[in-house]
């Protein structure tokens, strides 16, 4: 019995050491993500048009995986989406070291400014400093990332929208196109989707941007056909068909929305999808939530 007892051990621990091996390899393991959105009104010049999303970096974390998000923007240069959507945190631990996360960040970005693909952005909670949600903002952090953004020509929307042909370029205003919005950092008490809406015609076609999938249920029925978010990184480790269980949403202090379509969240009429970003937090570690670039074709809908 003692033998047997033994074996069990030793079957366990091996079982959990290839599973730590295997989760310090999932984070090079990049997912492309290819998804169809409809949207009501899209102009027929938008039909079939691809929309690039990604999120969280979290450059400059212990084993970062830096390298796979050089993979996705290697991909997004070669896809040439007409806009891509950047969802926040791009950095880790601002107070430490940001100048030195900011550009590394920036560095990765380059292809994406050298290929003149139109790109828009929101700030995380982690460009604000933001470990804890009842942490103190750095406003300076937030601003110095904003900059190096705005120096690569990543537009930042904060709870505001700009309208947009099908290459990507801004229109003016008045004119119509497809409304593109971003939603401000909701730990850092920033999130006005309200603000983001008050410029949007009611019947006007958009795609909404925001950091965490939880500033979703400030929208009103009918006002987000298509919302995006990052933050949860999927549940970093996950049980397969249990996202309940997933170690974000058994550590987090507010309800999580983790991967993919989210049914049953929000007013009717609005559509959520979370993508599960690039980076990590406190453990270089991802289990069955493969960072993913998403390809959005955006489509007609009723």
């Amino acid at each position: 019995m003692t033998n047997v007892f033994r074996n069990i051990a030793l079957s366990l621990a091996l079982a959990l050491v290839l599973l730590i091996v295997y989760g310090l390899i999932e984070p090079q393991l990049l997912d492309v993500e290819e998804e169809e959105a409809g949207i009501p009104n899209l102009p027929e010049e938008w039909e079939g048009q691809e929309i690039a999303v990604l999120a969280d970096f979290q450059i400059g974390m212990w084993l970062d995986n830096k390298s796979t998000v050089e993979e996705a923007i290697t991909e997004i240069v070669e896809r040439d989406p007409s806009a891509v959507l950047l969802l926040g945190d791009y950095i880790y631990k601002p107070e430490d070291q940001s100048e030195q996360e900011v550009a590394q960040a920036i560095e990765v970005l380059q292809p994406l400014g050298e290929a003149e693909i139109p790109v828009y952005a929101v700030l995380g909670n982690h460009d604000y400093g933001l470990k804890k949600k009842d942490g103190n903002p750095a406003p300076e952090a937030a601003e110095r990332m904003r900059n190096a953004l705005e120096a690569l020509e990543i537009q930042i929307l904060h709870n505001e929208a700009v309208t947009l042909d099908a290459e990507g370029a801004v229109l003016p205003e008045g004119e119509s196109g497809l409304f593109i919005a971003g939603i401000g950092s909701r730990w850092a008490d920033a999130d006005e989707p309200a603000e983001a809406l008050a410029n949007i015609p009611a019947e006007a076609p958009r795609v909404f941007m925001m950091h965490n999938p939880n500033s979703f249920e400030e929208f009103p029925a009918d006002a987000a056909p298509l919302a995006v978010a990052g933050h949860t990184h999927g549940g970093q480790i996950s049980i397969p068909g249990l996202p309940e269980w997933s170690w974000v949403a058994l550590t987090s202090e507010e309800p999580v929305h983790v991967d993919g379509w989210i049914d049953g969240y929000g007013a009717p009429g609005n559509r959520l999808y979370v993508n599960r970003g690039i980076g990590m937090s406190a453990v270089p570690i991802r289990i069955n939530a493969k960072p993913e670039l998403t390809i959005f074709t955006l489509t007609a809908s009723e």
